[in-house]
C-alpha cells in the first residue's frame, strides 16, 4: 500500500487524513534497493565533486574519536586544485566566521548585568528573568535616546546660546495679540527653603526655565556662509527620529521573540527530549553555576508540567462545565470593564480639579500631584482586584499572565490618555468658554506655555512612579519579610513572603516609558531621568527579589510573554504617537515661549525650511515623495512581502512534515519495543516448556 493509497483509504473511512499502521510505516520507510545502505555514518572520499568544497564538520559527525582522527589525517593528504581567489574566499570567510564567534563571546561577557540575570534566571525561573531583561532593554534604549537627544537639540543650544552666535528670528505679533507673549517663570521676592524640594518634585521654579523643559529653548537660526543649523527644525525632527529610533528597537526585539516563540511551537526549547536530554551544559564550572542550571532546567519543566496539568482538566469537562466555566468568565469580564470604568471617570475628575487649584502652600503640592496620586492608586488596586479575579477563570499560568497584561495596560495606557484627554481640553478650551482661546488660539490665561505645563506633567508622574516604587520597597516589602521571618503566628506563617508578581511589575516599566514618550517633546531631558530612574529600579527590585520574595508557586513560560511584554509596549508607544502628532499639527504653539513660537503649528518649520534649500534638494525630495517613487517601491515592497510570506509557508509546511515523520518514528519504535517483548514472551515460554 502506497502513501495515496492509506491517505484515501483514511478519506473513505471517515473523511479525514489517518496515520498508517504501524507495519505499513515501517515499509514506507524501507529504501530502494539501488541506495546504498545508509545504516552507518557516510563520508564522501571523493574530492573532485562540487560538495566537497564545503567540507563537513567533524565535530557534527557520529563517528568514535579515532575514525574522525583517520579522516581529518586523509584530509590533510587530499589537497583539492583550487585557485587563488578561491583560496582567498575560503581564508576569508573562516576568518569572518571566527571574527563574529570571537566579537559574539566578548558582547556576551561585556553585556550589561549579564551575571546578575544568570543568577536570577537560576533562583526564579524565566518568568522573573524576563523581567530583568526588558528593565535592560529599556535602560540601553533610554540612555541611546538620550544620546540621539543631547546631539541634535542640546549641545548645539548650549553651544549657540553661550557662544552668542545665533541670530533670533523676530516674532511678529499682530495688534491685539501682546497679551500672548506674557510669560515669566523666574520666581519673584524671598524663597523658602522648601520651596526647591517642592521645585525639585513638580517642576516648577528653578527647573521650569532650564534646559529640562521645552519653553527655555528660542528659535535660534544659525547662518553662515559654510554652516547653518536651525534649531526649531532640530528640535522637531529630533523628536520624530525619536520615535522612529524606539518603533525600530522594538520592531526588531520582537522579531528575535518572535523567532524563538515559533521555533519552540510556545513550549520548551525544542521539547522535553532536547531538555532532557541536551538541556544540560557541560562547560559549567562551580558549584554555583552548576545549581543555577539546574534550577532553570526545573523550572522549564515545571511550566510545561503545570500547563500539561490544566489542558487535561479542561479536556475532561462535561458540556455543561464549559457552558458554565464560560458564562463565568464572561461575567467576570463584566466586572473588570466597571472597575476600568470607574477609574476612568476618577481620574477625570481630580485633573480637572488638580488644573483649576491655585496655591503655593504644601497642599498645593498634594494637589498637583492628584492626578498622579489617583494614577497610580487606580493601577495598584484595579489590577490587583483583576488578578484575583483570574484565579477564578481558571486559565494555564501562562494564558493567566497573558490576560493580566492586556487588562492592565488597557488600564495604565488609557487612564493616561483621560489625563491627555483633560489636558488638551483645557489647553483649547473645549470645557471652558471659546472666547478666552480666541486670541491666541489657546488658553493663554491659564497655560502661557502650554508645552512646559504638559511636560511637567509628564515629570511628575515618572517622579511619583519612581517615589512609590521607593516607598513600598522601604515601608512595605521589608516590614512584611521581618514579620514573616520573626513572627511564629499561623496567620503570618500562611500569608509568608510575597511573590514576585510579573506582570504587574512589566507594566509599571511600560506606564513609566510611555510617560517618557509622551512628554519626550515638552521635556527633552526625560529619557536621561529616565534611565537613572530605570538604573535605580533594576538594584532596587534586585535586592527585593533576592531577600524579601519566594519563589513564585505557579511560574509561566518567558518565551511566549517577552513577545507580549514587547506588544504592550508598542502600544505606549502608539498612544505617545498619537499624542505627538496631535500636538505638533493641530494645536497652536506658545506664544511667549519655545522654539515655534513664530509659527501657527509647529509643522510650518518642515515646508518653511524646506523651500529654504537648494534647488536640487527640493527637486530629489519632491522626487521621493511623488508617485513615480512611491508607487514603484510599494509594488516592489508587495512583491517582497509576498515572496517572504510564500519562503514562510514552505517552511512551515517542512516544520510540519517533519513533525509528522517524527510522530511515525515514535509509533515504529513502539511497535518493534512490542514485537521485541513478545518474541521474549514465546521465547521465555518456549525455554520453561522444553
Amino acid at each position: 500500500m502506497d502513501w495515496n493509497g492509506s491517505q484515501r483509504h483514511g478519506s473513505a473511512m471517515g473523511g479525514y487524513p489517518s496515520y498508517p499502521s504501524p507495519q505499513e510505516s515501517l515499509r514506507l520507510r524501507r529504501r530502494p534497493t539501488n541506495v546504498a545502505d545508509q545504516s552507518s555514518p557516510q563520508f564522501n572520499w571523493n574530492p573532485d565533486r562540487k560538495e566537497d568544497e564545503k567540507r563537513q564538520d567533524l565535530k557534527e559527525l557520529p563517528l568514535p574519536m579515532a575514525l574522525k582522527k583517520s579522516i581529518w589525517q586523509v584530509q590533510q593528504m587530499k589537497i583539492p586544485a583550487v585557485s587563488r581567489w578561491q583560496s582567498w574566499k575560503m581564508q576569508k570567510s573562516k576568518t569572518l566566521k571566527r571574527f563574529r564567534e570571537s566579537s559574539g563571546g566578548a558582547l556576551a561577557y561585556v553585556a550589561l548585568w549579564r551575571r546578575v540575570l544568570q543568577k536570577i534566571g537560576g533562583h526564579f525561573g524565566g518568568g522573573v528573568q524576563s523581567y530583568f531583561l526588558f528593565l535592560r532593554f529599556l535602560v540601553v534604549l533610554n540612555f541611546l535616546s538620550f544620546l540621539l537627544i543631547a546631539s541634535f537639540v542640546l549641545v548645539p543650544s548650549i553651544v549657540f546660546q553661550s557662544h552668542n552666535s545665533g541670530n533670533n528670528n523676530t516674532v511678529n505679533i499682530s495688534a491685539g495679540k501682546e497679551e500672548c507673549t506674557t510669560y515669566d517663570p523666574n520666581p519673584q521676592g524671598l524663597v523658602h527653603f522648601y520651596t526647591y524640594f517642592i521645585d525639585l518634585l513638580t517642576g516648577t521654579g528653578f527647573m521650569e526655565y532650564s534646559y529640562l523643559f521645552y519653553g527655555y529653548y528660542n528659535n535660534t537660526e544659525v547662518i553662515t556662509n559654510d554652516f547653518s543649523y536651525n534649531i526649531p527644525l532640530a528640535y522637531l525632527l529630533t523628536a520624530g527620529f525619536y520615535f522612529i529610533f524606539c518603533l525600530i528597537c522594538i520592531v526588531i526585539r520582537m522579531g528575535s521573540a518572535v523567532r524563538i516563540a515559533v521555533k519552540t511551537g510556545g513550549k520548551a526549547v525544542g521539547g522535553y527530549s532536547t531538555l532532557v536530554f541536551t538541556g544540560w551544559d557541560y562547560g559549567l564550572q562551580g558549584d554555583r553555576a552548576v545549581r543555577l542550571k539546574k534550577n532553570s532546567i526545573r523550572y522549564q519543566l515545571q511550566v510545561d508540567l503545570e500547563e500539561e496539568r490544566i489542558k487535561l482538566k479542561a479536556a475532561s469537562l462535561t458540556l455543561a462545565q464549559i457552558v458554565g466555566l464560560y458564562s463565568l468568565r464572561a461575567f467576570l469580564n463584566l466586572i473588570v470593564l466597571a472597575l476600568i470604568g470607574g477609574s476612568f471617570y476618577g481620574i477625570f475628575l481630580a485633573t480637572e480639579f488638580s488644573q483649576g487649584y491655585q496655591g503655593t502652600d504644601f497642599v498645593s503640592l498634594v494637589v498637583e500631584y492628584l492626578p498622579s496620586i489617583v494614577i497610580t492608586a487606580a493601577n495598584f488596586l484595579v489590577p490587583f482586584l483583576c488578578d484575583q479575579i483570574a484565579l477564578l477563570e481558571r486559565h494555564s499560568p501562562s494564558t493567566t499572565v497573558i490576560l493580566a497584561l492586556l487588562r492592565a495596560v488597557f488600564l495604565r495606557m488609557i487612564s493616561l490618555g483621560v489625563l491627555l484627554f483633560t489636558l488638551w481640553s483645557q489647553i483649547t478650551c473645549r470645557t471652558a468658554e471659546r472666547g478666552t482661546c480666541q486670541p491666541c488660539g489657546y488658553n493663554h490665561t491659564l497655560y502661557p506655555c502650554w508645552e512646559t505645563r504638559v511636560g511637567q506633567e509628564m515629570y511628575k508622574l515618572a517622579m511619583f512612579d519612581f517615589i512609590t516604587v521607593i516607598a513600598v520597597m522601604i515601608l512595605v516589602e521589608f516590614p512584611r519579610r521581618m514579620v514573616v521571618d520573626h513572627c511564629s503566628c499561623k496567620l503570618v506563617k500562611f500569608v509568608g513572603r510575597q511573590e514576585f508578581v510579573v506582570p504587574q511589575n512589566v507594566l509599571g516599566l511600560v506606564y513609566g516609558q510611555t510617560v517618557v514618550w509622551v512628554g519626550a517633546l515638552f521635556c527633552p531631558l526625560l529619557p536621561v531621568i529616565n534611565t537613572v530612574k530605570f538604573v535605580i529600579i533594576f538594584y532596587c527590585k534586585r535586592i527585593t527579589l533576592f531577600y524579601n520574595c519566594r519563589p513564585a508557586d505557579r511560574t509561566f513560560r518567558s518565551t511566549s510573554s517577552n513577545f507580549f511584554f514587547l506588544l504592550v509596549l508598542l502600544f505606549g508607544w502608539m498612544l505617545a504617537c498619537l499624542t505627538l502628532i496631535y500636538s505638533v499639527a493641530v494645536i497652536h504653539p506658545s506664544m511667549s515661549c519655545g522654539p515655534f513660537l513664530s509659527l501657527t503649528t509647529m509643522w510650518r518649520v518642515v515646508p518653511n525650511s524646506f523651500y529654504s534649500l537648494s534647488d536640487t534638494t527640493r527637486e530629489f525630495l519632491l522626487f521621493i515623495g511623488s508617485q513615480a517613487f512611491s508607487v514603484p517601491l510599494f509594488m516592489l515592497s508587495c512583491v517582497v512581502l509576498a515572496y517572504v510570506a510564500a519562503l514562510a509557508s514552505v517552511y512551515g509546511q517542512s516544520v510540519s512534515l517533519l513533525r509528522a515523520q517524527l510522530k511515525l518514528e515514535g509509533r515504529d519504535k513502539k511497535f518493534l519495543v512490542k514485537q521485541i517483548e513478545e518474541l521474549s514472551s514465546v521465547t521465555k515460554r518456549r525455554e520453561q516448556n522444553f
